[in-house]
């Protein structure tokens, strides 16, 4: 990790930049693969399910069978673990629930707001060189507690023209009503204009590389909703010598193991922290299985000394991490001042890997800064609310005066006639 001491603030923006792709240098591959599946269906989305996972398919749709072998395959200890998380991120999602919001606006005027599920939901599943059933867990358990009647789930098959069993038994588990073998930008194209083996849905949820996050925000294009933004993972660290410094490596390098385009940050008031920080990755990094990944996004990833808690707040604030983790002697600061994270972990015993599948909360995230304005998946993401009114005769003899006045000032006579009428009626 670079390490960058004392920063000037006009230095920030260069500092804090992702390790990623602009959308122009990706945007033509994305844009034609969209095109040929819109055009041609499945015939286009087994094309490419052949040229980038390397395997051709005589059925992309799963099958009861192969959930049952899944299920079969699958650890008791793993099974258990799915279930405890399961159980947490349930109930952390259950309490989400709002009631309906009434009120009487003016007498006789009375408006409410019910929330009701989105019907047809696509769920995207990384498969890649780690296959995230957590995010299974994450994205089909909010939606089955919203009550979405369709639950599609994509995820790109192996060599052998297999999702990994511990997806299908999680996606079992979790009341997916179909899954399918595509990944990647033919997955996204797929749910977004439906073919004849994948649904079309109303919104894309889930991660995936900067290829998936394009291929996700060009569907909005086409009529279909996402959940954010959500690109490769990241983690920033704010931690200072009351700080564990073999905790903070392990964390940075949680996230670093994820990609190679990931990107991990530590920022420290401590240069001793900080030194003890490296040496720590150093030491660590290399007993990790995914060594040359993690390596790779080390080598994206810095850190950064600052004076003051003060200047450390403003940096973090103006990052947007999509994981930010407090570990500092003065952790109220940060915590009641952090205005944009995706989600926050507090503390020296609160690693990220316990949002990332167990605690509870939602590991679907904004990066790339969009913490800024979106926020992570929740109940709600899978709800639309719709707000009602109902007007009796008092309430529009009350009010109608109001309206046409307004109407008419905007000079939409139509308006004021839908008034007028019922107010002479009423005379």
């Amino acid at each position: 990790m670079k390490t960058i001491l004392n920063p000037a603030k006009t230095a920030w923006k260069t500092i804090l930049e992702r390790p990623t792709k602009t959308v122009d240098d990706i945007e033509k591959t994305v844009l034609q693969i969209f095109d040929d599946v819109q055009k041609n269906g499945d015939a286009a989305v087994d094309k490419y399910t052949s040229l980038f996972d390397g395997v051709q398919l005589n059925q992309k749709l799963v099958t009861t069978a192969e959930i049952e072998k899944a299920i079969q395959t699958v650890s008791s200890d793993l099974k258990e673990a799915i279930r405890v998380a399961h159980q947490n991120i349930s109930l952390f999602h259950k309490v989400q629930k709002t009631e309906k919001v009434a009120v009487e606006t003016y007498r006789g005027v009375f408006c409410w707001q019910e929330k009701r599920p989105i019907q047809k939901v696509g769920l995207y599943i990384p498969g890649g060189t780690a296959p995230l059933f957590s995010t299974v867990l994450m994205l089909a358990i909010p939606a089955q507690i919203a009550g979405c009647k369709e639950i599609v789930l994509c995820s790109p098959p192996n060599k052998e023209g297999n999702i990994h069993p511990a997806i299908l038994y999680a996606a079992n588990l979790c009341g997916v009503t179909k899954i399918i073998k595509v990944g990647g930008i033919q997955a996204i194209a797929g749910l977004t204009f439906g073919t004849a083996d994948i649904p079309q849905v109303y919104k894309i949820f889930g991660p995936g590389n900067q290829f998936v996050t394009v291929a996700k925000q060009l569907a909005t294009k086409y009529g279909v909703a996402i959940d954010m933004p959500a690109g490769p993972s990241e983690l920033l660290v704010v931690a200072d010598e009351s700080a564990k410094a073999s905790y903070v490596a392990s964390d940075l390098l949680s996230q670093a193991e994820h990609g190679i385009d990931s990107q991990v940050i530590l920022v420290s008031t401590s240069k001793v922290l900080i030194q003890e920080v490296a040496d720590e990755i150093s030491k660590q990094i290399v007993q990790l299985p995914r060594k040359e990944i993690a390596v790779k996004a080390i080598e994206n990833s810095k850190s950064i000394f600052v004076e003051t808690d003060a200047i450390a707040l403003d940096l973090i604030n103006e990052y947007g991490p999509e994981h930010f983790i407090v570990a500092t002697k003065n952790n109220a600061f940060y915590v009641e001042n952090i205005t944009n994270a995706g989600s926050v972990f507090i503390g020296n015993y609160t690693p990220e890997s316990a949002g990332d599948y167990a605690s509870g909360t939602n590991h679907t995230l904004p990066t790339n800064g969009f913490s800024k304005a979106y926020s992570g998946v929740n109940l709600d993401s899978f709800l639309k609310s719709i707000t009602f009114q109902e007007i009796s005769k008092d309430g529009i003899q009350r009010l109608g005066k109001f309206i046409e006045i307004m109407a008419e000032a905007e000079g939409l006579q139509a308006h004021k006639n839908a008034v007028t009428l019922r107010l002479n009626d009423l005379k």
